[in-house]
C-alpha cells in the first residue's frame, strides 16, 4: 500500500511491549473468550478487561463476525458460478452492512439500477466506520462507492474473474492485479472481498495464501517482525501460526496468514487504547 497515507501509522509510539507474541497471542484468547460467554448467554460484562468491555473489537476468527456471516450466506448460492461469486463478494465488502445484505439476495444483483434503487431507499446502506470505502476506477471512468457495488461489479465481473485467474491463486497478487484498474489509494476492501473466495473456492483462492498488510495491521505488525527478526510481514504471519501451536494450542482452529493480519489489526486497536492514541468515543465505543 505504498501510496496510503496510514492514519495509524504512529498510535503506538511510545508504547512498550516487552513481548509482543506473547500479548497477541493472550489478547487473542481473550477477546475469543468474550465472544463464547456472550454467544452462550452470559450477561455482559463477559470479560474483566476493562479494554475490552468498553472497546469495540472484531472477533478472532473472521467467521465469526456479523457481516462475515452475512456475506456466507448470501454468496453460497454462487460458489459454483465464479463471475456471481465474484461479483456477490466485491458487492458485500464494498456495502459491508449486515443488515443491508440480509435484506437481498443474488438475483437483487443482476439489475443494477433497481439494486441501486433499493440501497438508496434505506435509511443507510453502507458501513462508514469499519474500514474506508473509496471512490475507484475502470479505465478512465470514475465509480462512487454506490456505482461501483451496483453497476461496476455487474458490468466487470468477468474482468475481474480473469484478474484473479491470472494471479496465481496469489492474494497479494491479485490485489495488485485489480488495483490497477481499481487506482485505490487504499486497496484494503479488495483484499477483503479476494480473501472471502477462500470461503467457497480454495481451487481458485486458498486460505493459506500469503496476504497484504492492511493500514490498520501495520503498526502492530511492525513490532512483531522487529522482536521475531524477520524480513516482512508475510514472514511473521508463517512465524506467528507456527508459534500457535505453542501459545494457543487449544484455539478452535489453526491460524491461517488472514487470521494474523486481521488480528494484528485488532492488537493495534487495543494497545492504542492502552497508549491514549485512541479514544472510548463515537463509533469506538461498545454499546449492548
Amino acid at each position: 500500500m505504498d501510496n496510503t497515507v496510514n492514519i495509524y501509522k504512529t498510535s503506538l509510539d511510545g508504547l512498550i511491549i516487552e513481548d509482543p507474541v506473547q500479548s497477541f497471542f493472550d489478547y487473542c484468547k481473550k477477546r475469543e473468550a468474550v465472544r463464547v460467554k456472550r454467544e452462550s448467554g452470559e450477561a455482559y460484562p463477559w470479560t474483566d478487561d476493562p479494554i475490552l468491555q468498553k472497546g469495540r473489537f472484531l472477533n478472532v476468527f473472521r467467521e465469526d463476525d456479523k457481516v462475515s456471516k452475512s456475506i456466507i450466506k448470501f454468496a453460497e448460492p454462487a460458489k459454483e458460478d465464479l463471475p456471481l461469486l465474484i461479483q456477490a463478494l466485491f458487492f458485500g465488502r464494498w456495502c459491508n452492512r449486515d443488515s443491508t445484505i440480509d435484506k437481498l439476495s443474488l438475483d437483487d444483483l443482476a439489475d443494477p439500477e433497481a439494486l441501486k434503487e433499493k440501497l438508496l431507499g434505506l435509511e443507510q446502506w453502507e458501513n462508514f466506520t469499519a474500514y474506508p470505502v473509496e471512490d475507484s476506477y475502470w479505465g478512465d471512468k470514475l465509480y462512487n462507492r454506490i456505482d461501483a457495488s451496483t453497476n461496476k461489479f455487474f458490468e466487470k465481473k468477468e474482468e475481474l474473474v480473469k484478474l484473479v485467474l491470472n494471479s496465481s491463486k496469489s492474494v497479494i497478487t491479485a490485489t495488485e492485479n485489480i488495483n490497477k484498474q481499481f487506482k485505490m489509494a487504499n486497496n484494503f476492501p479488495i483484499f477483503m472481498a479476494l480473501i472471502d473466495i477462500a470461503w467457497f473456492r480454495e481451487d481458485v483462492i486458498p486460505i493459506t495464501t500469503d496476504v497484504p498488510t492492511g493500514i490498520g495491521a501495520e503498526p502492530y505488525l511492525d513490532r512483531l517482525q522487529k522482536f521475531l527478526n524477520l524480513n516482512n510481514h508475510q514472514d511473521v504471519g508463517t512465524k506467528m501460526i507456527e508459534l500457535q501451536k505453542k501459545f494457543w494450542p487449544e484455539a478452535k482452529r489453526e491460524f491461517y496468514p488472514i487470521d494474523i493480519e486481521y488480528q494484528s489489526c485488532e492488537c493495534r486497536k487495543y494497545f492504542s487504547y492502552v497508549n491514549g492514541t485512541k479514544k472510548f468515543e463515537g463509533k469506538n465505543l461498545f454499546t449492548i
